[in-house]
C-alpha cells in the first residue's frame, strides 16, 4: 500500500503543475527532468516514451523522487519519494492525451513522433515532505 499523499497537496495533481523527476544514472548521479504527472489510486503516474534516459533510468533502478511545485505559489511543493512498481505501455497513449489536456488544453498530443511508444511509470509513494498551504 502506498504512503498516502497528504490531503493539502492533492490540489497539486489537479492543476497543470510540472514535476520535477530525479532518477538515477547507471554511474549514481542523479538525471533530473521536468515532466507532467498525475495521480491514481494513491500511485504518482508519470508518462515518458521508451528508450529515453529516464525510461533506460527507472526500467534498472527503481528508486525515484518527484517534486510537484504549485504554479500558482512558487515555494509551495509536494517531495516524493518512491519506487517505480510498474512500466507499461498499455493505457500509455490514451494518457497522454489526458496529459496533453491538463498541461496544454489539447485533446490530442500534438508532439508524437513516428514510431515513439509511450510508456506509462506507476510509482508508490513511500515518503513525502511539502511546504506551504
Amino acid at each position: 500500500m502506498p504512503t498516502a499523499i497528504p490531503e493539502q497537496f492533492r490540489d497539486l495533481f489537479q492543476k497543470p503543475a510540472f514535476g520535477i523527476l530525479a532518477t538515477l544514472m547507471p554511474n549514481g548521479h542523479p538525471q533530473v527532468t521536468p515532466v507532467w504527472c498525475d495521480l491514481a489510486d494513491g500511485y504518482v503516474l508519470v508518462n515518458s516514451a521508451r528508450g529515453r534516459q529516464k525510461d533506460r533510468n527507472m526500467r534498472r533502478d527503481s528508486r525515484v523522487t518527484i517534486t510537484i511545485v504549485d504554479p500558482d505559489n512558487w515555494y509551495r511543493y509536494l517531495e516524493v519519494r518512491g519506487r517505480v512498481v510498474e512500466i507499461t505501455e498499455e493505457g500509455a497513449e490514451d494518457h497522454i492525451d489526458k496529459m496533453a489536456k491538463k498541461y496544454l488544453g489539447q485533446d490530442k498530443y500534438p508532439y508524437r513522433r513516428p514510431g515513439e511508444a509511450r510508456v506509462l511509470y506507476r510509482i508508490e509513494p513511500e515518503h513525502t515532505a511539502g511546504w506551504g498551504r
